[in-house]
């Protein structure tokens, strides 16, 4: 299982400790530090398309407007920041965020 967030994330953190706590094996990995090849970025819109982008955040309004414009994939590239997390893999199947419906897919009891 990976969870691809960032270190600085409270919510990628509870997800990490939580699924840690429930015996999971979970590799964190951070998009700033070690951002997102295209084939993964490609994989990761097919599955959430534009609910990939976070577009609530400081970060997102900070882009250009050619950026705002721009497909998902190129603002993602240019600002891995925005990318909504945290994205969990699990074998071949994916989980956005981190809320009740996401833990209760993870979380025995």
């Amino acid at each position: 299982m990976i969870i691809y967030g960032l270190s600085t994330c409270s919510l990628c953190q509870k997800a990490l400790k939580a699924l840690e706590a429930d015996g999971k094996d979970v590799q964190f990995r951070d998009v700033r530090a070690e951002p997102l090849s295209e084939a993964e970025l490609a994989e990761l819109i097919a599955e959430f398309g534009d609910r990939l982008v976070d577009r609530s955040t400081n970060d997102y309004r900070g882009l250009s407007a050619w950026l705002k414009e721009s497909e998902a994939d190129a603002q993602i590239s240019a600002k891995p920041k925005v990318m909504a997390r945290p994205v969990i893999r699990d074998q071949n199947s994916y989980y956005l965020g981190w809320d009740e419906a996401v833990q209760q897919a993870f979380l025995e009891g």
